[in-house]
């Protein structure tokens, strides 16, 4: 497989590095073709510009080389420490900036029967997408009572905004929590884990979004259907 890493981490020598060489090596070794956007090393301009708004034709070359990247990869891992809940800002500046009209969304017919070709379709469709996040709280802090709140509520905006909106089979994300209190052995745990989720990366089963123009949505109005998922509301009522 052709796969990408997108990565944001701007200590060369944190955790998030040494994982993102081990998955390096381990998917080399296994025959796979990799790619790694490390972003904080390309010195990635986060801020989108007016002249790159959706009424621009024209693209800027740092933004054509990304989206080259994405069409050629066959798997796409996005690697990052979870930051005030959610992705470094310089991955969400790459989101932006990459995700351009015509390529992220504004895909596809929009009319009373379709809403373009978002949520399962799009530009990406066809390609599997993974998240790779360490966390500093404990597992249990994730968890559905957890002071912080479920993990999956937490990654819900990424995993179907970011990574199935534009079409991508998103995998359940590779998880890391108590970062700081890592040694060798657990070190070394982590990476047996993480080894197994690299060498399945195309057998194992995506999160199962409903698709857009599946069937379970009312047009235009994009609300569920009376009778699917009836009485249940929130992000669990989109997974079939």
């Amino acid at each position: 497989m052709n796969i990408l890493i997108v990565y944001a981490h701007p200590d060369a020598h944190s955790l998030n590095a040494a994982l993102k060489d081990f998955a390096v090596a381990r998917l080399q070794g296994a025959g796979h073709t990799v790619r790694v956007s490390d972003l904080y090393a390309m010195e990635w301009n986060a801020t989108l510009q007016a002249a790159e708004i959706p009424e621009q034709v024209h693209h800027r070359a740092d933004i054509l080389r990304e989206q080259e990247k994405l069409l050629w990869a066959d798997t796409v891992i996005f690697q990052f420490p979870l930051w005030w809940f959610s992705m470094p800002a310089i991955m969400k500046g790459w989101v932006e900036r990459v995700y351009t009209y015509g390529f992220g969304y504004g895909v596809g017919e929009h009319s009373d029967v379709r809403w373009g070709d978002r949520y399962g379709e799009g530009t990406l469709a066809g390609k599997r997408a993974m998240l790779m996040v360490t966390a500093g709280g404990w597992e249990p802090h994730y968890s559905p009572r957890g002071i912080n709140g479920a993990i999956e509520d937490l990654l819900f905006p990424i995993h179907h905004g970011i990574l199935y909106f534009p079409g991508m089979a998103v995998l359940p994300p590779f998880l890391v929590y108590r970062t700081g209190t890592m040694d060798e052995a657990r070190f070394a745990a982590v990476r047996e884990q993480l080894g197994q989720r690299l060498d399945t990366l195309a057998t194992t089963a995506p999160i199962p979004f409903r698709q857009q123009n599946g069937g379970d949505y009312q047009i235009p109005e994009m609300t569920l259907k009376e009778d699917i998922a009836p009485g249940r509301s929130g992000f669990a009522a989109h997974l079939v």
